[in-house]
């Protein structure tokens, strides 16, 4: 081992020099050399820049798998350089219950075909999920943690290097200070022969004092201008999270569109497999019935319901507002959009779940969940 003696005593040397300077710095008994306002503000906003970047991509992982204990195995797996193992999604290991408990309670009774229905819409909602988190994991996460763990290293590498080297200029512009304070004192006096040597060990060291001030000054500029150059990239670091930030919204807006059609697909085939709602009537029915109802030769008991032929009761008619666009499955249904006004009704032996709704001649089943009741 190359063991130096004169480079350890200079380092510590230094380090010494730098500690003083610090120490009388924070007790206001030393000068210290103040940056522009416009760096100022570079180092500000890199600052912030580091805070909340911190901040975004943690609360994203947060999103993205809220449970903190696979949070921390996912860490360790990254920091171990080893692929981590395909996890199940909540809504993956719902649909596998979902299926198992049809397959027991049988897959031909109603429920058991509702919960393979349901099952099946529950793992295409985990498989979008899944899509979800590696899209963002790559496009959004993985550029801010580049940034923390790359660029930030960079600059706090640098900007500690610029302390360093502000607190030795710092440190010379003290000595020659002093250096300079003490040369003034020893011409005030008396021109004595035995003063002489003396004041030419002052002039030196004051003359050696110069020196090291304009190496440190040199020093600090190099690096400052170095600093200066990592922190105006901060701006590109901008741009660059703003592109990730487009790609992280597209990617949720894309699961949110998935999952809202899986779930309309899959409220349909409910609906369908429900049946169309039968409507039993009698003699007794105060309800008025059409002309076509009347001719019917078909027993009125077993007769289906027809909404284009039933007259609305004279009451029990109401104004309900659509709460989001709804897509009639057939003929049978009445199609909505979001915030549209209709006018309401039920029929007796009708399916709770639904109302007659009708605009203008126009008239359908629609589903109660997409309605709002008015008056």
């Amino acid at each position: 081992m190359d063991f130096s003696v004169k480079k350890l005593a200079s380092d510590a040397g230094v380090f010494f020099s730098r500690a003083v300077q610090f120490t009388e710095e924070k007790l206001g008994q030393a000068e210290k050399t103040e940056l522009d306002a416009h760096y100022e503000n570079l180092l500000a906003r890199a600052d912030s820049t580091k805070n909340w970047t911190e901040k975004i991509l943690h609360q994203t992982e947060v999103l993205l798998q809220p449970n903190p204990s696979a949070r921390v195995e996912e860490f360790l797996y990254e920091k171990l350089d080893r692929k981590m193992p395909a996890r199940t999604t909540n809504a993956e290991l719902l649909a596998q219950y979902m299926m198992e408990a049809a397959n027991e309670f049988g897959p031909g009774t109603p429920y058991g075909q509702t919960l393979l229905r349901v099952g099946e819409t529950e793992k295409r909602l985990g498989g979008a999920e899944r899509e979800f988190i590696h899209a963002s994991s790559i496009n959004f996460l993985t550029p801010l943690r580049s940034f923390l763990e790359g660029d930030w290293k960079s600059i706090s590498k640098e900007r500690r290097l610029l302390q360093n080297r502000r607190l030795d200029l710092d440190s010379c512009k003290a000595k020659l200070k002093k250096a300079k304070a003490a040369e003034v004192k020893a011409e005030a006096l008396p021109d004595f022969q035995e003063t002489r040597p003396r004041n030419y060990v002052l002039s030196a060291s004051a003359s050696a004092a110069e020196y090291e001030l304009r190496v440190a000054q040199t020093e600090f500029d190099r690096q400052a201008e170095v600093t200066r150059l990592l922190l105006e990239g901060i701006s590109s670091t901008h741009v660059n999270h703003l592109r990730c930030l487009h790609e992280f919204v597209e990617a949720q807006a894309a699961y949110y569109v998935q999952c809202y059609q899986h779930m309309l697909d899959l409220q349909k085939q409910l609906s369908r497999f429900s049946g169309a709602p039968v409507v039993n009537v009698d003699s007794t029915s105060p309800l008025p019935l059409s002309a076509a109802e009347v001719s019917s030769s078909a027993p009125a008991s077993s007769s289906s319901l027809c909404t284009s032929d039933v007259t609305p009761p004279v009451s029990g008619t109401r104004k309900a507002r659509a709460l989001y666009d709804y897509e009639a499955a057939d003929s049978s249904e009445l199609a909505l959009l979001a915030d549209e006004l209709i006018m309401v009704y039920s029929l007796p032996g009708m399916d709770p779940d639904w109302l007659i709704g009708e605009r203008g001649n126009q008239k359908g089943k629609v589903p109660v969940t997409y309605l709002e009741l008015l008056s």
